[in-house]
């Protein structure tokens, strides 16, 4: 026991003599430095953070902090106005109540949703809308719930409105076309701004002058001259808190209104061509060779381009997408016919300017045309009036519209000669005319038909152009295809002695701020060499056609002197036999035409117009022409469409 504490005190005390008191105090002092300079470099680099953020950041950061305080609210411009060329409105803004919701203003949104169904109708449609515009806007967007609410509406609102923070009643524009469907092919329609619409406006750096817009032209004038109508857009600086809600504005800065566009369309006129159509489908082009106004474009049947405002609902979308008579198409620019005996005019003067006739020269037509097809055989081209007309020279190939003399005339011609010179006057081309999407229709040729048939799935017998093809062609049919504007451009070529102008809708651009006009000059596009003779012979001609000729019935006791050609253009081929019309199913029957000017003497307005399955162009399209040129020329404020008599029987292309 002893022995075992002696060791136990020997062990201890030894150990106490080995500690070294200067080096434990050295470690310290080590120990503590080492702490110190760590602090040191801590607290440097914190002071060092704190002179970046404070000295060499501290304009980004305050920026940044003003971002977070301050949200830029776009405000949308109002859309200019559109008038006829006598002022009348023809599409306008007005603005209207809507109920609004802020959503980061709002504790529980499906409640209050509910609970305003209750005192204002809230559609399942709104709320679609509603849901689809939170979706693709900020939190703290003011989005319509309800729009145009009546005054009993708002009223009701205000009562109770201490019970829906984060919901208001505001004024917002609205595009309104007070006529409904008149024009509506030419003014074109808004609607809300979709994917494609921002990814063309990415494209065109214009995505930022749109930023709360809701709306943009879609077709017709208010697509084409949207940049002009839509304006500039404006903002509100506002003060926002940390949850994104507005606490108050700051500055202003007003958009600028789009500019007025006043139209070259006289309303009375376009009224009257619409109604002059009726329920057939058609189209009406009426323009001024002297300048290139378009005076009226028709098409029928028509819609209300107010259903696509808020954005169409899908009944109505099927009815008018689905419909057979398709009245979204505006027949006047993309539909595409055959001309028919409407070219023959054109035909004969190419004949004069190419010397392949004179006027005198005359053939004897037995009311067919046989074209050989070799080993003794021919193909028989039949004339309307089955037993001919007997002698027939230049002039009365046109007044009664004899087809045998132009199937002679294309046999003789070559088809690109013909199409060289049917080009001048605007055939298988674009007029240029200030509206998107005009149809190119068909000018036929043998670089043209080799092009359409290049496919592997064609043989070369389907590229060869044959003679035949060319007589089908004398008489505007087989591969030929013009658009009624088209026409109308061609007849005002005509009627202007060889000079053309671009077609335009727009007559003068009114600025929306400082209210100065500024003109849309005529643009001259087209001068042809042709020697007065020549047309002189082709328009006499056409003036003996309202005279004497197939138009004489309609323009009888006309107080004016006019010029004009009827036409038919054939849906499906008669194979030979003779064309009965009350014989032939309504949609198979010939479509007709009608181009006039006047007055003859010094035109100032000129028409093409078809009727799509009317039958003979001077019974179903002339009595248009007739109406139309009344009121033009004679102020006839009162002026009706002619009724003619009979059936079928009498009436000639």
């Amino acid at each position: 026991m002893r022995r075992h504490r002696f060791r136990r005190w020997l062990s201890l005390h030894r150990r106490h003599e080995i500690r070294d008191p200067i080096r434990e105090l050295f470690l310290f002092r080590k120990r503590l430095w080492l702490t110190g300079l760590a602090m040191l470099l801590i607290f440097g680099v914190l002071l060092g953070r704190v002179f970046y953020l404070q000295v060499i950041a501290h304009q980004q950061y305050q920026t940044q902090a003003e971002n977070n305080r301050i949200a830029i609210v776009p405000v949308g411009p109002s859309r200019g106005t559109i008038s006829d060329r006598n002022g009348t409105t023809l599409a306008q803004s007005f603005s209207a109540y809507t109920l609004e919701l802020t959503p980061s203003r709002i504790d529980r949104l499906e409640t209050t949703l509910a609970q305003l169904g209750k005192l204002i109708e809230i559609t399942p449609r709104d709320l679609r809308r509603f849901r689809r515009a939170m979706d693709e806007s900020r939190n703290f967007d003011s989005l319509p719930l309800r729009t145009k609410l009546s005054d009993e509406e708002v009223a009701r609102f205000a009562v109770y409105k201490y019970r829906f923070p984060g919901v208001d009643i505001r004024a917002r524009l609205y595009r309104q076309y007070p006529l409904g469907e008149t024009a509506s092919h030419v003014l074109g329609h808004i609607g809300r701004i979709n994917d494609r619409d921002i990814e063309q406006l990415t494209r065109s750096g214009s995505l930022l002058n749109y930023k709360g817009t809701d709306h943009i032209g879609k077709t017709g004038v208010e697509l084409s001259y949207e940049e002009t109508l839509h304006g500039i857009v404006g903002f509100d600086e506002v003060e926002v808190d940390a949850l994104g809600r507005a606490v108050r504005s700051l500055t202003r800065v007003p958009p600028i209104p789009g500019d007025h566009l006043q139209l070259t369309i006289d309303l009375r006129l376009q009224q009257l061509a619409e109604q002059a159509l009726g329920e057939s489908k058609g189209a009406v082009v009426a323009m001024d060779p002297n300048n290139g106004e378009i005076l009226a474009m028709a098409s029928t049947p028509g819609y209300d381009p107010n259903l696509f405002v808020e954005g169409i609902d899908v009944a109505n979308w099927d009815r008018l997408n689905t419909s057979p008579d398709k009245p979204l198409l505006n027949r006047a620019l993309r539909g595409a016919y055959p001309p028919g005996s409407t070219v023959k005019p054109f035909l004969a003067l190419g004949a004069l300017v190419s010397g392949k006739r004179t006027p005198e020269q005359a053939i004897s037509d037995p009311g067919y045309f046989d074209l050989p097809t070799g080993a003794g055989r021919a193909h028989r081209f039949r004339d309307q009036k089955t037993d001919g007309h007997g002698r027939v020279d230049m002039h009365k190939s046109i007044v009664v519209s004899c087809d045998t003399y132009y199937y002679v005339l294309a046999s003789e011609t070559d088809i690109d000669d013909t199409a060289r010179f049917m080009s001048q006057f605007g055939f298988g081309q674009k007029t240029g005319i200030d509206l998107e999407g005009e149809a190119i229709g068909v000018l036929p040729s043998r670089a043209w038909k080799r092009e359409r048939f290049s496919g592997s799935r064609y043989r070369e017998e389907h590229r060869r152009w044959y003679l035949g093809d060319s007589v089908s062609a004398g008489i505007g049919q087989g591969y030929s295809n013009a658009t009624p504007l088209q026409l109308a451009y061609a007849t005002a070529t005509l009627a202007n002695d060889g000079v053309s102008y671009r077609p335009h809708l727009v007559k003068r651009i009114i600025d929306g701020t400082t209210g100065q006009t500024k003109e849309v000059l005529p643009e001259e596009t087209r001068r042809l060499d042709l020697k007065p003779a020549h047309l002189a012979a082709i328009k006499k001609a056409m003036v003996d056609v309202n005279r004497e000729g197939t138009a004489a019935r309609i323009f009888k006791d006309a107080p004016y002197t006019s010029a004009g050609k009827t036409g038919t253009a054939q849906v499906f081929s008669l194979r030979g036999e003779r064309y009965i019309e009350e014989q032939v199913k309504h949609h198979l029957r010939d479509h007709a035409w009608f181009i006039a000017y006047a007055p003859a003497e010094k035109p100032v307005i000129a028409v093409a117009i078809i009727v799509e399955n009317g039958g003979f162009g001077a019974r179903a399209a002339g009595p248009i022409a007739r109406a139309l040129f009344d009121y033009y020329l004679t102020g006839a404020q009162t002026a009706t469409i002619p009724k003619p008599d009979g059936d079928s029987e009498g009436w000639e292309e």
